[in-house]
């Protein structure tokens, strides 16, 4: 097993919050390097959404488990604003911090409470961060609660986390509260060209009411 490989299926494996923080905290130097290796396209393919529903000067966007800051860039390139990252990992937050694109980092757990006010962003994304052993589907409620009403969030998942991991009941229950409607469900894509081109998942957008 390659070392990135062993990287990942730690971060997999991890058993609780610190197991997990520990682990992207160990990888974060040589995290850009791995994933881009094996053809890791979901902090780029995620803002093609963000520039379909939101036009420059909308607001501050979040960046929901920002890891390195990947996507920070492109949107940045794209003509956004305001952007703003959480996560776990303070050696992640550091390298997302050099990219200069970001005007807020902070560090917190997802599926806890977030350091921001209600209504507060125009949109939050996703890459990445929803899947087995990561961010609980609780964390929609927090996120939800930090996006002001027309915004949006825009998010991936594969299928079987959506289902076997709460996602799909928490957003009926978000749903059935008036707190979001859902937009759009892309159709299935790998979130790796290579290697892993097996393994499908979805974009998620929804509008927050």
């Amino acid at each position: 097993m390659s070392s990135n490989s062993k990287m990942l299926q730690r971060v997999y494996d991890a058993q609780n919050r610190d197991e997990l923080a520990d682990a992207y905290s160990d990888w974060a130097r040589q995290y850009d390097r791995d994933l881009l290796e094996q053809g890791y396209i979901l902090p780029f393919y995620i803002t093609s959404f963000v520039a379909r529903y939101l036009k420059k000067g909308d607001g501050p966007i979040l960046d929901a488990g920002v890891g390195t800051g990947l996507s920070g860039p492109y949107l940045e390139a794209l003509g956004y604003t305001g952007l703003a990252g959480t996560d776990m990992s303070d050696q992640m937050l550091e390298i997302a911090r050099r990219r200069g694109c970001y005007d807020d980092l902070q560090q917190a757990v997802l599926g806890e409470t977030l350091p921001w006010p209600d209504d507060h962003f125009a949109a939050f994304i996703s890459a990445g961060v929803f899947t087995q052993g990561h961010a609980p589907s609780s964390s929609l409620d927090e996120l939800v609660r930090i996006t002001r009403p027309g915004g949006y969030a825009i998010f991936n998942i594969r299928q079987s986390v959506f289902e076997d991991y709460g996602f799909a009941d928490k957003l009926a229950e978000q749903e059935a509260a008036g707190l979001i409607k859902p937009i759009e469900v892309s159709p299935p894509f790998a979130g790796f060209v290579y290697d892993k081109d097996d393994i499908l998942g979805f974009i998620h957008v929804l509008q927050v009411l």
